[in-house]
């Protein structure tokens, strides 16, 4: 998989028309979406069963799942994040990971955050800092998110020491075991009790297709449906450009709360 390059090397200057996009788009999609409310009975429900170092799974997150939130999906959607997918856990409890032991401990880490700040718009801009750095093979930089999305590491980190991570991690092995029709790669993504198989891409489109609550938004509008397949891109530069965009949004909404 090709690596991002979201960095130093980048000039000041598309750093700056960056910024500029960024603040544009959060104050029009802040217009546009702060008059709906959602009943919590009309949104669905969705969830995303994947492992810290799984090249498709760390492609979903940072260039597909992100969008919820920067288009306002989010309203209609109960997100739910499942950080273990392929372990396995052998007789003496210890847990082995698919992609190996810094897999562990970044699935870990992100259940831990799921735990410390329970709501998605508080998790979700660390697990994507950590995802975005997994899919540049930074991953050991993982502790540099806690400064770049501005949280308190305490509560993470004591939650890894305590040994309470590794507790959550296998009530996250119960919950994918339990899957029915069980899963069968990651990352998985549920909809309703429904899997999405090899669709998720088309995460947008299905959620809106799902979707038979009153209020419609407006980033369903104008969509083609029934969802047309189209072919997974790692490379896309305008994938990579609103990855980092979605960083810079991110803490943009923490500096403005």
């Amino acid at each position: 998989m090709e690596a991002h390059h979201c960095n130093n090397r980048r000039s000041n200057l598309l750093l700056l028309l960056l910024i500029v996009s960024v603040v544009a788009n959060l104050i029009t999609a802040s217009a546009a979406s702060s008059p709906i409310a959602i009943a919590s009975e009309e949104k669905l429900e969705l969830t995303l069963y994947y492992e810290a170092l799984c090249p498709f799974c760390e492609n979903f997150i940072v260039n597909y799942l992100y969008k919820l939130f920067d288009n306002g999906l989010i309203s209609i959607v109960n997100l739910k994040l499942s950080p273990y997918g392929n372990a396995k856990i052998r007789s003496n409890g210890t847990i082995v990971c698919q992609h190996g032991a810094w897999e562990c401990v970044l699935n870990t880490v992100e259940a831990c955050a799921i735990h410390a700040w329970p709501a998605v718009s508080d998790h979700f801009p660390f697990v994507y800092c950590v995802e975005n750095l997994t899919y540049e093979g930074e991953y050991a930089n993982w502790e540099t998110c806690f400064q770049k999305v501005n949280v308190d590491p305490k509560p993470v980190l004591d939650c890894y020491a305590s040994g309470f991570g590794h507790e959550l991690e296998l009530q996250y092995a119960d919950e994918i075991k339990a899957l029915e029709p069980p899963h069968t790669y990651v990352p998985w993504v549920v909809l309703d009790g429904q899997p999405l198989y090899d669709d998720y891409v088309d995460i947008i489109s299905l959620i809106c297709k799902a979707y038979k609550g009153s209020k419609t938004p407006q980033a369903c509008h104008g969509l083609s449906l029934p969802v047309t397949k189209h072919k997974d891109t790692d490379n896309n530069l305008d994938n990579k450009l609103r990855g980092c965009m979605m960083l810079a949004w991110l803490n943009l909404c923490r500096i403005m709360e």
